[in-house]
């Protein structure tokens, strides 16, 4: 990557960092908060804690599609004065209902797609996927440092101070966007980064994707409705009081991380995603029992939440992976849409499941509810088949005989190892899937001149 591209790709990862420490800063602090609200039940808690998944997850995919008509920064913009409107709203609520729906507006500020979109057109082909890559990692950082952050600052400014410093990061994200931000020189959709409505069939059709659409959904439905419990149980058996919670969280997140990493390593290079995918489910579906029923206990409720984010953890760096390996060539880009999609909605789920689970059963009633999520999970996932070790390999055209374009795909499409290959011509590139033990990048250079 170039000077250029670095300092663009950074700008985009620290638009995504505000506006997920923003949202995630409020899950391990919100129960203990919203249970004083003026007409709080456990129903409209795990509702108002849900509800901005439901927005988010219905119009992620419309407003990459506006972003290409409108330009991508204006959207980017929007999104922010909604999500910070949203936050302000939040903030200023003495009611359950006026959280509610500021939660919904900060949903609505759902430009995570447009920052990948903006991301494409400021990156050339072949450095693409390492800017991917690094807006990845800062999701994945800015969950984990969210989770902490979260009690930390509820102790000092309390949880409406957290929403009003999520108003102010929105700020800091309009100024990133409109400062540092680049204006790409040409805006076009790019088939590996946005959904391309022709090809929503063809992938709502792929029985592969759809499984992995259903595990991100699980996933984040778990995630979401296992905080409107844990905190209960600290309390329980630490003794802590939902702002000192980052004591616990603070080295069960670190050590999380460390466990993570030989099971990715186990299932990338070792070639066992399959069975590393399902011991992740079984790690998860473990935790979840001895929460539910040792949770009283410090020992067993510290080593449960360990199994918890190691296999979340797992599961958040094996998803986005296994999407671009089980997507055809040319429909990553709708795939991770529609994959997206279903993660903020099975935030909403888990948001109002494990509120009306608390109702009926307590703290337990919503692990027993993650459980039982979690076995329907485990059952879709055993059928899945073991994913090959494919990769995505973008080739750009620089000239482009229209008339030759059958004939040129044709071509790509018989080297060795290239599984699957499609032209864009609009783009002036090619979508390849590829077995890089087979790949002769020569060969394929060749082929197109």
């Amino acid at each position: 990557m170039n000077r250029a591209e670095l300092r663009a790709t950074g700008a985009l990862a620290a638009v995504f960092a505000v506006r997920l420490l923003g949202l995630f800063m409020i899950y391990p602090v919100f129960e203990s908060y919203a249970r004083h609200l003026a007409g709080a039940t456990p129903m409209t808690i795990g509702l108002a804690l849900g509800a901005y998944g439901l927005t988010q997850g219905l119009l992620q995919i419309p407003f990459g599609l506006l972003s290409d008509r409108i330009g991508r920064k204006v959207v980017i913009t929007v999104g922010f004065v909604l999500f910070g409107i949203g936050s302000v709203v939040a903030a200023l609520s003495t009611s359950i209902v006026g959280v509610f729906l500021g939660r919904v507006l900060q949903g609505m500020g759902a430009v995570g797609s447009v920052v990948l979109a903006l991301v494409a057109d400021l990156t050339r082909e072949d450095v693409r996927t390492k800017a991917m890559a690094i807006v990845g990692m800062t999701i994945g950082l800015s969950f984990l440092v969210a989770i902490v952050l979260g009690p930390l600052l509820a102790s000092v400014i309390g949880v409406p101070g957290i929403f009003w410093l999520t108003g102010a990061l929105a700020l800091v994200g309009i100024a990133i966007t409109e400062g540092l931000v680049p204006n790409p020189a040409h805006t076009i959709r790019h088939r590996d980064a946005e959904a391309v409505p022709a090809l929503f069939t063809r992938v709502l059709r792929d029985g592969e994707l759809l499984r992995l659409d259903f595990s991100v959904f699980a996933l984040h439905a778990i995630l979401t409705a296992s905080f409107l419990s844990v905190p209960a149980i600290l309390t329980a058996s630490l003794h802590l009081n939902g702002r000192t919670d980052w004591m616990v969280y603070l080295p069960v997140l670190l050590v999380s991380v460390a466990l993570m990493v030989p099971f990715i390593i186990v299932a990338e290079k070792g070639g066992r995603m399959k069975q590393i995918f399902l011991a992740a489910i079984g790690l998860l579906l473990a935790s979840l029992l001895v929460l539910a029923f040792f949770g009283g206990t410090a020992a067993f409720a510290v080593a449960a939440l360990v199994g918890f984010f190691t296999a979340f953890n797992v599961m958040e760096a094996m998803l986005p992976s296994l999407i671009t390996k089980v997507a055809p060539a040319e429909a990553k880009g709708t795939a991770t849409g529609i994959y997206s999609s279903a993660q903020f909605l099975g935030i909403f789920l888990g948001g109002v499941g494990g509120g009306w689970a608390f109702k009926l059963g307590g703290a337990r009633g919503v692990f027993l509810f993650a459980v039982v999520v979690t076995l329907i999970w485990l059952a879709f996932a055993a059928t899945m088949r073991p994913p090959k070790r494919y990769s995505n390999y973008l080739l750009r055209l620089a000239s482009l005989d229209r008339q030759k374009i059958d004939a040129v795909e044709a071509s790509l499409k018989a080297a060795p190892g290239v599984i699957d290959a499609v032209i864009a011509p609009d783009e002036n590139v090619a979508y390849l899937k590829i077995d890089r033990d087979h790949f002769d990048a020569a060969k394929i250079e060749a082929i197109v001149g």
